[in-house]
């Protein structure tokens, strides 16, 4: 009722507003019956200093209050601000149990000359002043005049920055030589969701934005080539390859030139800059521009010409596989430190093997479909973004390289096994900041998520797991799903109720285990005996192979799933498996248990049982 009576209010209020309305309609889908999102549009301009690494900027923002509260206050993101000595990241950094060794005691040692730092100025709504406190990597702004649903509102600011050492993901003058790697770098207004004001301060981890269209233009030394988010609006008039093929720098005033970028419905805007930056283009499948940027170095050139062309298979694979990329840009620059997806770009370290290279270049492209087209709360639920990307990206490598694996994520399944059994594992509800241990974060994140989408292909099949995924990406592009969103989808097309396997993997540390314990002969008929020895209950594939050579597969479906998955026509699918019950006598006709040779669990080790030491029984 509370709901119904909001959603009436907002209603009422956005027609007796006199400011911009929202024409948007409610989403007509069983999942999102009363779904919103804000809006923005951003417009920047921007000097870049690139002898002293500072640069200054203006910035409209034009905010839509599409939910059904009245705003008070916003929150603005000033990342920049943690890359000083005593900040969250750099205490964080330094006290964690195993730090990140990209970042350790390296904040606390910069100088002031060396430091990070954003800081905003002169801000307005609508023509009215405004107060802002800095409170390091927020800004919390009390507005002038609320912000009441279905309303606009514009902010102008003048924010002024320095750039940081590159130490973690952003920075001047990474480890490869790369000038500028400008990742969060302008002051971005924090989301704004059903779960209210998602303002956590910038301790390294993860980002969540608001979705709009970015007009971003950047003044700096005419020698630098640019590259990242957005489509140039003035190729003719910068060169530098964008006009045609090694094009050099156009005539700047003043030794400067202004690129005007554009980029329509993304949540992030990001760019990467040098003198020695070779832009090559390769046309890639669907009218996608693949852009490549990277140093002029003759140890990097053939590696990176070669992944031009894969590159533009990666597309083909995750369009197939999960959807339609949207944009008509992809940009892959060598900056940063190591890896990380931006809207419509990467950065990535260039200096590596040639598997290396194209495996990173995998993992960060395919956070364009689940970060900055799916773009759920990675704080919050970062093995969705993480472990999905990690996921599909292994399938994608096995294909172009052709190795054909059974698996490719076994890796994923051993990590995630692994950490199931060091005793530091944490749920995937815990926040990504509040992880004990950089170790306990990581395969969490990357190696359970991605295990969590390979076994859902033994729980409901794969090619209804597959049919999952492309039908939760279009459903819930450019609108941030949650968990719960994900298990909505896959229950309504597999058909199979799937609370049980969702609630154990993502919010608890229960474990599977099961065991065969024993094949005994009961009126003629061999019988085995299995148990269930962790807390988290599965179906069950089980192999019986006799003396003779002969192999028997058999199905144990379990009850609370209410359904089962196909299996080929010579399974023999046996009655459910309570969960309650610890065990169950699985009855083979007409076999003798003498002639038994091995009885295994989960043959193919598609399941991420925590101890297969006890999954076969040899006779």
């Amino acid at each position: 009722m509370k709901k119904t009576f909001l959603i009436l209010a907002a209603a009422v209020l956005a027609s007796c507003s006199s400011t911009k309305e929202t024409s948007k309609p409610m989403a007509q889908n069983p999942d999102m019956p009363n779904y919103w999102q804000q809006e923005v549009d951003y417009k920047m301009d921007v000097d870049m200093n690139v002898d002293n690494y500072q640069y200054d900027g203006k910035q409209t923002l034009v905010y839509t209050n599409n939910s059904p509260e009245t705003l008070d206050k916003v929150y603005y993101h000033l990342f920049f601000n943690a890359f000083q000595p005593g900040s969250e990241m750099d205490v964080r950094s330094r006290s964690i149990q195993d730090p990140d060794g990209r970042v350790g005691s390296r904040i606390v040692a910069l100088k002031p000359n060396e430091i990070g730092y954003l800081h905003v100025s002169n801000m307005t709504q609508d023509g009215m002043t405004l107060n802002p406190k800095e409170e390091e990597t927020i800004l919390v702004v009390p507005l002038a005049k609320p912000l009441k649903p279905g309303q606009s509102t514009m902010f102008k600011l003048d924010f002024n920055g320095q750039v940081p050492v590159q130490i973690r993901r952003s920075g001047r003058n990474n480890a490869e030589g790369v000038a500028l790697s400008m990742t969060q770098w302008y002051p971005k207004i924090a989301e704004f969701d059903i779960d209210g004001w998602n303002a956590s301060p910038y301790i390294g981890r993860e980002f969540h934005g608001v979705w709009g269209d970015f007009d971003v233009k950047l003044t700096m030394d005419k020698s630098y080539t640019v590259g990242g988010t957005g489509y140039l609006q003035n190729p003719k008039e910068i060169g530098h390859g964008y006009d045609k093929p090694n094009s050099g720098p156009a005539k700047g005033e003043n030794g400067k030139l202004t690129w005007h970028f554009k980029a329509p419905k993304v949540h992030d805007f990001a760019w990467a800059a040098d003198p020695n930056y070779v832009h090559d283009i390769y046309k890639g499948a669907n009218g996608v521009d693949l852009h490549f940027f990277y140093l002029n170095k003759d140890n990097l050139k053939e590696n990176w010409k070669r992944l031009q062309p894969d590159t533009n298979k990666m597309l083909q694979f995750f369009n197939e596989n999960i959807g339609q990329y949207p944009y008509k840009q992809y940009s892959v620059l060598q900056g940063g430190d190591g890896g990380m997806e931006y809207a419509m770009c990467t950065l990535i370290t260039g200096e590596r093997s040639y598997d290396g290279l194209a495996g990173v270049t995998a993992h960060e492209f395919a956070h364009s479909w689940f970060n900055h087209i799916l773009a759920t709360n990675e704080a919050k639920h970062e093995w969705m973004d993480e472990g999905f990307t990690t996921y599909i990206s292994n399938l994608a490598m096995d294909e172009i390289k052709n190795e054909g694996q059974e698996n490719p994520n076994e890796g994923s399944y051993a990590g995630y096994i692994r950490l199931a059994n060091s005793g530091v594992e944490q749920p995937q509800t815990t926040h990504a900041d509040r992880y004990e241990r950089n170790f306990a974060y990581g395969v969490s994140a990357y190696s359970k998520g991605a295990t969590y989408l390979a076994q859902l292909g033994y729980v409901v099949g794969d090619e209804v797991r597959d049919e999952i995924i492309k039908e939760y990406y279009d459903t819930w592009k450019f609108k941030h799903p949650t968990p719960n969103d994900f298990k909505r989808v896959a229950e309504r097309v597999s058909g199979m109720e799937l609370d049980w396997y969702h609630t154990d993997w993502t919010q608890t540390t229960n474990t599977i285990d099961y065991s065969v314990d024993a094949v005994v002969n009961d009126s003629g008929n061999a019988v085995v005996t299995l148990s269930r020895k962790g807390l988290m209950p599965m179906p069950l594939d089980i192999k019986v192979t006799t003396k003779s050579g002969d192999e028997y597969m058999y199905y144990l479906p379990l009850r609370m799933m209410r359904g089962e998955k196909e299996v080929p026509s010579d399974w023999k699918v046996e009655a459910d498996w309570p969960w309650a019950f610890p065990t169950y006598n699985l009855t083979l006709p007409g076999i003798d248990a003498a002639d038994v040779s091995s009885i295994t669990i989960d043959p193919k080790q598609m399941m991420a049982d925590v101890n297969r030491e006890n999954n076969t029984l040899e006779n």
